[in-house]
């Protein structure tokens, strides 16, 4: 007859999020993550085995193909994947497809020799941090959750120090990075500390990345290094799941489920007994709160030396055009120099001059902006044309990367370099970049001497509600690169709000000050850090429903017939939420659910 099996349908409906139950011939094995073909209403579909079932409804129809020849993931695994499906409120089948990458059958069947061993000896950096011997000694053997806070020129060490310690226990450890390219200093010291034993996952071709995926599920890596997928790395006993620069705004997955890598990484530490840490120059207003909350330990220099190794930070008011006096004169004497600017191109247009009316562009009524010479609409591209009278004669307000170079060009006699998507190399001493917050990257220990903040109340301003920590963030990476005081480390800031918490912050190199302050912002708004944050559509009876779950807050706003809900939710509370949610959907209240939008 064959012996009955739970299968997640890959069907990405919330109304369809349940087991469906097949019959397995006795004679097949299929495993735990084994990809099946099965029948589902007179179509075929994909689908994964999760494991045998004592719930066998009265008419069962057997699976049509075992088509994996191994497993791409495990009952671990699965256990992950059903804390995103509460998290998230989405299908297990969407979880599941969000974390195993594609599926290559020729790479398929094969085996990985044993992992080496570690030979390199590890830095000793953390015996000199505050609690920094507690986090060595659950990287070899134990568990919970660490903020670890390094000095500039420790980065990268701080990390391998505890990848080392974690193997040496005779476990693994996952590195998760923002970015690629280039791959991040603290990445390639794991790396080459790991050597045969560690493996990069990210990017690449399909073929290569499901093989990847596979030799780590086999054990044959110690150490895996990637971007956001990596934090689902299978490996065989997780000790170390850590989060470089984890306040950096590209970790967070936009597409379904709009995961993030430190939450991820906070479930596998509770569910695997591993260790998780959030690392960072500066960190979010999440991990801080879980400082606060006493969930997790803060690892940090000692006060003395943060200040001894911090560059000294002053403030000037600006001038037009993002300059001042004092940017002036410092860069004149500067011996290399990186200047900070939040948004790109020569200027902006204001005003057409034919008309008067304010610039906008003629086909989606978006800004003009003036870049690389031609003016343009900064939202779809076209050519700069009155949305009023078609003219494209327009006021200009000059201010960006490229208007600062062609400033600095006259300012300085080092050469003068801007860097506007991040690819391009990092600052080096003796020259003067200009660039926005995509040139600053984790290039490893710089001294270059003057970091300048041109422009920081704009950039404080952005809208979003974790804008303020992610600027902060990149505030002190950048500032980093001057080097410390003792040899000549200098950062200006130029604003007009001296006394705001986050400049504060920068100037004390203090981001908790900064973080005392956001959380209480937070929490008066109604959606404190770390909260789970939803917005839902639906039909008028929306709202009601939704308060009768007592939510920790909820924003309704009517919309042409329909409601749209912000609504935050106790993390105790999920899984009645999504249990909720479901039988909305059913009643049709509920039309769609957004996990963490972009507020």
């Amino acid at each position: 007859m064959g012996r009955p099996v739970a299968v997640a349908v890959d069907l990405p409906r919330l109304e369809l999020d349940r087991p469906f139950t097949y019959l397995l011939p006795d004679d097949v094995e299929a495993p735990v993550g084994s990809v099946v073909s099965v029948t589902f209403h007179g179509r075929t579909v994909h689908g994964w085995v999760l494991g045998e079932t004592e719930d066998v409804p009265a008419r069962v129809l057997p699976v049509r193909r075992v088509l994996s020849k191994e497993p791409a993931f495990d009952e671990r695994a699965l256990r992950l994947f059903a804390w995103m499906r509460e998290r998230y409120v989405v299908p297990l089948s969407v979880a599941i497809d969000r974390a195993v990458p594609p599926r290559v059958a020729s790479e398929e069947g094969g085996s990985s020799p044993p992992p080496p061993e570690i030979a390199s000896p590890p830095p000793e950096v953390l015996g000199r941090y505050e609690e920094g011997g507690k986090l060595l000694a659950a990287c070899r053997g134990g568990g919970g959750v660490f903020v670890v806070r390094p000095l500039p020129a420790d980065e990268a060490a701080v990390c391998v120090e505890a990848v080392v310690a974690t193997v040496a226990g005779g476990r693994e450890a996952v590195v998760v990075i923002p970015e690629l390219d280039p791959l991040p200093g603290t990445a390639a010291a794991v790396l080459e500390a790991a050597g045969p034993a560690g493996v990069l996952f990210a990017g690449g071709h399909r073929r290569v990345r499901y093989r990847t995926w596979l030799e780590i599920l086999r054990g044959r890596y110690r150490v895996v290094v990637g971007t956001r997928p990596a934090v689902f790395s299978l490996v065989r006993r997780p000790g170390l799941v850590w989060v470089h620069r984890e306040a950096h705004a590209v970790h967070r997955e936009e597409r379904t489920p709009a995961y993030h890598p430190r939450e991820v990484a906070l479930a596998r530490a509770e569910v695997e007994g591993a260790v998780c840490v959030l690392a960072g120059l500066a960190p979010s207003a999440h991990a801080a709160a879980l400082v606060d909350d006493r969930s997790a330990v803060m690892v940090r220099a000692p006060r003395a030396r943060e200040r001894a190794a911090a560059p000294l930070v002053e403030t000037t008011r600006p001038a037009d055009q993002d300059r001042s006096t004092r940017l002036a004169t410092m860069l004149r004497d500067a011996r290399g120099a990186f200047l900070l600017v939040s948004r790109r191109g020569y200027g902006t247009a204001r005003i057409c001059r034919a008309c008067g009316e304010p610039a906008r562009c003629a086909v989606c009524h978006g800004p003009i902006v003036v870049r690389e010479g031609r003016e343009a609409c900064a939202v779809c591209g076209a050519g700069g044309r009155c949305s009023a009278c078609g003219a494209a004669d327009f006021g200009v307000e000059r201010g960006g990367t490229e208007r600062v170079e062609e400033w600095a060009r006259g300012v300085t006699r080092a050469p003068v370099r801007r860097v506007d998507d991040g690819t391009a190399a990092g600052p080096e001493a003796g020259e003067v970049v200009v660039g926005t917050a995509a040139a600053v990257k984790d290039l490893g220990p710089r001294s270059i001497g003057l970091v300048g903040i041109l422009d920081a109340d704009r950039a404080r301003r952005r809208p979003g509600l974790e804008a303020p920590e992610q600027v902060l963030a990149t505030w002190f990476e950048a500032a980093a690169w001057a080097g410390p005081r003792a040899q000549g480390g200098r950062v200006l800031v130029q604003t007009r709000e001296p006394g705001d918490p986050a400049i504060q912050s920068l100037v004390r190199w203090d981001p908790l000050h900064f973080h005392r302050r956001e959380r209480a912002r937070r929490e008066e708004a109604g959606f404190p850090p770390g909260v789970p944050l939803f917005r839902v559509l639906g039909s008028p009876e929306l709202e009601e429903a939704l308060r009768a779950l007592d939510p920790a807050h909820l924003l309704a706003t009517p919309l042409g017939g329909q409601t749209v809900c912000l609504v935050a939710i106790r993390p105790d509370a999920l899984a009645a939420f999504r249990g909720r949610i479901l039988d909305l959907v059913d009643e049709r209240i509920v039309e769609r659910v957004e996990a963490e939008p972009r507020l």
